[in-house]
């Protein structure tokens, strides 16, 4: 867990820096699976936050245009631990060049039709099979 006394300052001093993914989002791909990683949380609050990250990478002058939301009210909507509406994602992915797709879960749908299979065979005694 992040300590939030330790500033800036402070990581400069013991020779570190601050981590920050979007000098690493270099290509679509890398924003894509980025992206992908953080809807697979399940947490809106770190769609958020990785989408603040791309829109950075990207230039968020340029995206914050694209979608139609003044600069600083993005900047507000995607920061950490934000809870921005579908309609921001929405704008902000259409100016990033991104959509949302839903597909299938394969496992547990899979495990699911293994205990359809199972729960439809009924169990029949020895007697009753051999006569």
């Amino acid at each position: 867990m992040a300590n939030p006394n330790i500033t800036s300052a402070d990581l400069e001093a013991m020779g570190l820096k601050v981590f920050d993914p979007a000098e690493y989002i270099t290509s679509d791909e890398a924003a894509v699976a980025y992206i992908n990683e953080a809807l697979a949380e399940n947490d809106a609050a770190l769609l958020a936050s990785a989408l603040g990250d791309v829109a950075r990478a990207r230039g968020m002058t340029e995206i914050a245009k694209g979608a139609g939301i003044a600069r600083e009210s993005l900047y507000k909507a995607l920061r950490q631990n934000s809870q921005p509406r579908m309609e921001t994602i929405g704008r902000v992915l259409t100016a990033l060049g991104l959509r949302l797709v839903v597909e299938p879960i394969v496992e547990p749908a899979t495990a699911l039709a293994k205990k359809k299979k199972t729960s439809k065979t009924k169990a029949v005694p020895a007697k009753a099979r051999a006569a």
